[in-house]
């Protein structure tokens, strides 16, 4: 509906009610005083009834709804024909659908509080990117400046954005260039999102350019991502120092089945909880790179009638070993060897009494 056409409803609705009043430069009513009226001056036509109260508010209730229908109207022509920067409000606004950032605001993210108290002091300067949410109507969805999202949340204010008409490939292309822009990604960030996007059926072709990486680099962040459990990634977060080598190395471990339950226990701890995200990673590439002792063999003592220890077996594994006292006769250790000879080929040849 026009604005012409709005305005000639109302006029048939309320009357001559809604004929504006002359303004003068001013912008106030020009109105007429007795003693300057002209002496042959017509008498002044009756003003018109005042409308009630209730016609007055059902009036501005039709405005009110008019006008917000007439902005939404705008607003959705403007996010299909163009794009333009507009404040949201935050409640509106999903993450995008699929995560570039292990960093826990500013428990792993030391500048996400410098960057809330920028923007408490002198506002938002860049916008973020969204596109209307392809399921939700009247919502929003990022491709990127979730940081940004996150402290207009923290302070409980609107975020300015640019709003364009996305489908997931430029979404996702989009979230990669402004992190390559930006603050780099960590090794282990990169191979988390490659391994989103691949779940999520994405063109190896789409997930390298979002990435900025080769074929060849981009099977080695698959490689790691595969090989690390997510939830021992999680666990660690961004690791920034931490490179490909050493992610690399990590994956390795768990090739071991014991790697799970010690990645269990050392991720559960306190100290591990408490430190840093690349001290966290130094935990558990220790802890799992750890050798663990060989274990004690059994041991079984054989005594003489005098008590006294003459010999030793020992089993470890598959092997069992004799060891006989360094005080013991010569001759009869030489003895008992040739009489496991004896026994071993008759135990072989199936003539050994199992008694």
């Amino acid at each position: 509906m026009t604005g012409r056409d709005r305005k000639n409803s109302l006029k048939a609705l309320f009357g001559d009610s809604m004929t504006p009043a002359p303004e003068t430069k001013s912008g106030l009513t020009a109105v007429n005083s007795p003693a300057e009226a002209p002496e042959n001056a017509p008498p002044a036509p009756t003003p018109p009834r005042a409308a009630s109260g209730a016609v007055k508010a059902m009036g501005l209730s039709l405005s009110s709804i008019t006008r917000e229908a007439e902005e939404a109207r705008a607003l959705r022509q403007a996010l299909e024909e163009g794009e333009r920067v507009v404040s949201l409000d935050t409640a509106l606004i999903s993450s995008s659908f699929v995560s570039d950032r292990l960093s826990e605001e500013e428990r792993d993210d030391e500048t996400f509080l410098a960057l809330v108290e920028s923007i408490r002091d002198s506002g938002q300067h860049a916008p973020i990117l969204v596109r209307p949410h392809p399921d939700r109507p009247e919502h929003f969805q990022v491709a990127y400046g979730h940081r940004r999202l996150r402290a207009a949340r923290r302070l409980g204010q609107p975020v300015k954005a640019l709003v364009r008409s996305l489908s997931d490939d430029e979404l996702v292309l989009a979230q990669g260039k402004e992190n390559a822009e930006r603050r780099n990604l960590s090794f282990i960030e990169r191979a988390l999102f490659a391994k989103a996007l691949s779940d999520r059926g994405f063109d190896r072709k789409i997930v390298g350019e979002a990435l900025a990486v080769q074929k060849s680099e981009l099977s080695r962040l698959l490689q790691v991502a595969e090989a690390v459990p997510e939830r021992f990634i999680r666990a660690i977060g961004p690791a920034p120092k931490a490179g490909r080598e050493r992610w690399m190395a990590l994956g390795q471990q768990f090739a071991n089945g014991a790697a799970l339950i010690k990645a269990e226990d050392e991720t559960g701890s306190e100290r591990f909880t408490t430190a840093t995200s690349d001290d966290r990673f130094r935990l558990l590439f220790d802890r799992l790179s750890r050798r663990q002792p060989p274990p004690k063999p059994e041991v079984e003592d054989l005594e003489g009638e005098d008590g006294k220890v003459f010999a030793r077996i020992s089993r470890s594994g598959k092997g069992v070993r004799i060891e006989f006292h360094a005080g013991i006769d010569q001759g009869f250790a030489e003895a008992v060897a040739a009489r496991l000879r004896e026994d071993y080929s008759r135990f072989l040849s199936g003539t050994v009494d199992s008694h």
